[in-house]
């Protein structure tokens, strides 16, 4: 199946915490990082899912915002990746931004282009990509 968003990382589930309604699966990419997803357990059941089994983490590229000087931030959000910015693509309504965030993985944000310009974003700057465990879908083979 081809699926629209760009955000596809694959590695190995870490960790699963089971609630009465959700679990918490992380997703090992290597290299140190990892991404946190939150799903139903009926959803975790159906897709089998089970620590060291292999999984993709999915994200919406305009479900994640794009931060600068947050290393030290305490936030809610339980994703937030350090990367350099690569490429920037400026349109008048939104401006994609391409993080490489580590181990190969870059990861795409499309935000305001209002914000964009209030940041002052730019190729080979710092940032971070935040999105929370709620907007991270979980596929697996």
């Amino acid at each position: 199946m081809n699926i629209s968003a760009r955000n596809i990382f694959r590695g190995t589930i870490s960790s699963i915490v089971n609630g009465t309604v959700n679990a918490e699966v992380a997703i090992d990419l290597g290299n140190g990082m990892s991404i946190v997803a939150i799903v139903t357990i009926g959803a975790a059941e159906r897709l089998g899912l089970k620590e060291g089994m292999g999984a993709s983490a999915i994200i919406k590229a305009s479900s994640i915002m794009v931060g600068t000087g947050l290393l030290e931030a305490k936030l809610s959000a339980r994703n937030i990746l350090p990367g350099k910015i690569t490429r920037i693509i400026e349109g008048p309504v939104s401006t994609e931004v391409d993080l490489e965030v580590g181990g190969g993985n870059t990861i795409s944000a499309v935000i305001t282009h209002g914000s964009f310009s209030r940041m002052g974003l730019a190729p080979g700057g710092t940032a971070c990509a935040i999105f929370k465990a709620s907007s991270v879908i979980i596929g697996v083979d």
